[in-house]
This record gives structure tokens, C-alpha cells and sequence, in this order.
């Protein structure tokens, strides 16, 4: 290839390593897992740069083939997380700092469904509805729905986890 594709594909992947970061955040647990799902992604991107072909943001095909190679993954290795995972999760103890509540959030979107993290992460992005439809395959109505539904199951695992009642 290219050097000049190459110092290209460096800078996109310097430009968006947040957007790498925050998917393998919310899939995997341990920061190993986050450090081989960063890798394969980074792999996938490179595998696929040479085919961008600017229909979609760079941003959006980057969530794109993220999202699909940790998908994979997770169905290659059944990839469901365990009680154990879950629980050195929510009951990690808290670092007084201002991300405090982003990072409870995390924890509590790494507790959805795939699909359902996926959608999220989009949201939190700032995507519109028409965007998310796009990037996930669907309609905006069908993301207005779910976000709504994700919403509820975001605020019910909060009060289970914090023991809150209502």
C-alpha cells in the first residue's frame, strides 16, 4: 500500500480511538479484553480502509466495523458475561471523581443485550434517530422505541444495583 494510505489510516485511527475505546469499554470486562478487541478492530479497519468509499461519516463506518467485529467475537466466543463479571462490575468501588456517574452508566450499558449497547453508544454519541437507523439497519421509529425500552431497563438495573427503592 500507499505510505500515504497508511499515514492516513494512523491519523483516522488517532483521530477516532475514543470511538474504539468506548466500544471495547462497553463489550468486555477485563482490560485485556479490551486491549485484544481494540487490536482486532484496528485490524478489521485496516482490512476494510482500503474500501471506504465515503457513502457514510468516518465516524459512522468506523462504529460500523467496530461494532460488527466485536459482535462477531462475542458470537464466536459466546461471549456472554458472567455472574462473576457482572458483580467485580457493579460492585467495583467508586473513585471519587467527576466521571463517577458516566462510569456508573458504563457499567450499567455493558449490562444490555449487544444490540442494545450498540444503539446506546450511538445515542450517546450524538447520532440523530435517521443515523442510528442507518448505521444499525433499521428505522427511526424502531430506534425511538428502543431507546425508550433501553431507557427503562437502564433506570431498573440502577435501582437494583444501588439497592434504591421506589
Amino acid at each position: 500500500m500507499k505510505k500515504d494510505l497508511k499515514e492516513q489510516f494512523v491519523e483516522m485511527v488517532q483521530a477516532h480511538q475514543g470511538v474504539i475505546n468506548s466500544i471495547c469499554r462497553i463489550y468486555f470486562v477485563t482490560s485485556e479484553d479490551q486491549k485484544d478487541a481494540r487490536q482486532e478492530i484496528i485490524l478489521q479497519l485496516w482490512k476494510a480502509y482500503p474500501s471506504f468509499r465515503g457513502e457514510a461519516k468516518l465516524s459512522t463506518w468506523i462504529y460500523k466495523v467496530g461494532l460488527n467485529t466485536v459482535l462477531y467475537q462475542l458470537r464466536k466466543t459466546k461471549g456472554i458475561p458472567t455472574k462473576t463479571a457482572i458483580n467485580t462490575l457493579v460492585n467495583s468501588p467508586a473513585q471519587t471523581c467527576v466521571d463517577d456517574d458516566f462510569q456508573q452508566l458504563q457499567q450499567l450499558i455493558s449490562l444490555l443485550k449487544a444490540e442494545d449497547k450498540a444503539l446506546v453508544m450511538l445515542y450517546l454519541e450524538g447520532y440523530s434517530h435517521k443515523e442510528i437507523a442507518t448505521t444499525l439497519a433499521t428505522t427511526p421509529t424502531n430506534i425511538s422505541t428502543r431507546l425508550s425500552r433501553i431507557k427503562k431497563r437502564l433506570q431498573t438495573l440502577y435501582k437494583k444495583y444501588t439497592h434504591e427503592t421506589k
